[in-house]
């Protein structure tokens, strides 16, 4: 009888935090099965390497990045606009997941980072439609910095550091490079 996907999640939780928290090489699988509270065995169960959970949390994060690209071209009120207002850490399953992932970028995984470059050209051809391919990585550059500022703000655990008034900054900046 197969086991239930509640604790192939866990076990993918538990490493997408330790990747977090910890980076990449605090998240063994020895580390990641004391997390997830299963026995290593059970963890091999789901995920016969590293390398395999690496793999299922990269598409899992192509997963959520796709749900963003689409909201993103369907946002009302333009990319640029949507991509602004949700590059505020949030804590999300796609904020954790993206951060996670960074943390394999970081260590050069060639897949991770690849990942990455394909994502950034999708916001960027959504980004380009909206406000010109001139002004696209302006705005690119704009959400990134909001994101890891206000990530890089709150710390560990810390609250969210309040961002509105550059929120209201950097979406005035999105209308005049419309304009």
């Amino acid at each position: 009888m197969p086991r239930k996907p509640v604790a192939r999640e866990a076990v993918l939780d538990a490493f997408e935090s330790l990747l977090i928290e910890e980076g990449e090489r605090a998240a063994t699988l020895d580390a990641v099965a004391r997390r997830a509270g299963v026995s290593k065995g059970g963890l091999l169960y789901h995920f016969p390497s590293k390398e395999a959970m690496i793999s299922v949390l990269l598409e899992r994060l192509d997963g959520l990045l796709a749900e963003d690209v689409k909201a993103m071209a369907d946002a009302p009120e333009g990319a640029a606009a949507y991509f602004i207002k949700s590059s505020l850490w949030a804590d999300t399953r796609l904020d954790r997941a993206f951060v996670a992932a960074t943390r394999l970028a970081e260590v050069a995984h060639e897949e991770a980072l690849h990942r990455f470059a394909a994502a950034q050209g999708r916001w960027l051809e959504l980004l380009a439609g909206d406000v010109g391919p001139a002004m696209a990585k302006a705005v690119l550059y704009m959400g990134d910095g909001l994101y890891f500022n206000a990530m890089l703000a709150r710390g560990p655990g810390g609250p969210l550091p309040e961002v509105g008034a550059d929120l209201g900054s950097l979406l005035a900046a999105v209308e005049r490079l419309r304009g």
